[in-house]
C-alpha cells in the first residue's frame, strides 16, 4: 500500500532542458557583452569550467551543480575579476530559468489528488536545497510538500542507498511504502528500486523501450494515469 509518493524536480516537475535554455542564452549574452567571448570561446570555457568544478568537488556531490562554483571557475581560467561576474552570472542564470518554467502538464491536478487521499508528498533531488525550494515555490506545488530531500543534505547524489534512505525516513512509511517517480531510469528508477522503493519511470511523453521492467507515467494529465489508476491500485 502505498502511503508516499516522492518525485523528482528537474525534468519530472518541469521541463528543465526547455528551461535550461534561457539561462544559458542570458549566460551566453553576459559573456560576450562582458569579455567579448563568441561562441566557440565561450563553449570551450564553459566546457573547462565544468570539467575544473568536478576535478575540484568530485562528482558524488551537490556541489557539482553549484553555478556559482561553475562561473568561478569559468573566471579563473579566463584570468577575470571574480566580482562582480561570478554573482551575475549565476542570479542571471538562475533568474531565466526559474522566469520560464512551467509545471509539467496536469502535476498540480495530480498532487492534489494525492494530497486529498492523505498520501504524502515528497521530492527527492540531486540539487543544492537553496534553488530547488525556490523551484518548488515558483512552481506553485510547495503547498502540497510535505518533505524535501536534496543530495546535498543527503551527502550522495542518486542513486547512492544513503540517499533512498534518507528518502524513507522522512516519509514516516516503509520503503516498500514509499513511490518514487522521476525521469531518470538509472538514478530515479532502478535506484529507488534498488533500496525497496517503488519506482515509476515518468517518460515526459515518450514510448517506452521493449521490455521495460518498471511502471511508466507518460503524462501526469493522462486521464488513465491518476490518483485512482497507477498508484491508487496499490492503495
Amino acid at each position: 500500500m502505498i502511503k508516499a509518493v516522492i518525485f523528482d524536480i528537474d525534468n519530472t516537475l518541469y521541463d528543465f532542458d526547455k528551461a535550461n535554455v534561457y539561462g544559458m542564452e542570458v549566460v551566453r549574452d553576459y559573456c560576450s557583452r562582458a569579455f567579448g567571448l563568441e561562441e566557440p570561446q565561450f563553449q570551450e570555457y564553459y566546457r573547462k569550467a565544468w570539467k575544473l568544478g568536478e576535478q575540484r568537488v568530485g562528482t558524488d556531490t551537490a556541489a557539482i551543480h553549484n553555478r556559482m562554483i561553475r562561473f568561478q571557475c569559468m573566471m579563473e581560467l579566463m584570468g577575470e575579476p571574480l566580482f562582480p561576474h561570478v554573482k551575475e552570472l549565476s542570479c542571471g542564470y538562475w533568474d531565466a530559468v526559474l522566469a520560464h518554467m512551467e509545471p509539467s502538464p496536469g502535476i498540480v491536478q495530480f498532487c492534489h489528488k494525492l494530497h486529498e487521499k492523505q498520501i504524502r508528498i515528497g521530492v527527492g533531488t540531486d540539487m543544492t536545497a537553496y534553488i530547488q525550494y525556490r523551484k518548488l515555490e515558483e512552481l506553485g506545488l510547495s503547498p502540497y510538500i510535505d518533505m524535501v530531500v536534496t543530495s546535498e543534505e543527503a551527502g550522495v547524489e542518486k542513486p547512492h542507498p544513503d540517499f533512498f534512505r534518507l528518502c524513507v525516513e522522512k516519509s514516516g512509511c516503509l520503503a516498500e511504502e514509499c513511490a518514487f517517480i522521476g525521469d531518470n531510469m538509472k538514478k530515479d528508477v532502478e535506484g529507488a528500486a534498488k533500496s525497496g522503493l517503488y519506482g515509476i519511470w515518468y517518460s515526459q511523453g515518450k514510448e517506452p523501450e521493449q521490455g521495460l521492467a518498471y511502471p511508466l507515467i507518460r503524462s501526469f494529465e493522462d486521464d488513465i494515469v491518476t490518483i485512482h489508476g497507477l498508484i491508487g491500485r496499490r492503495l
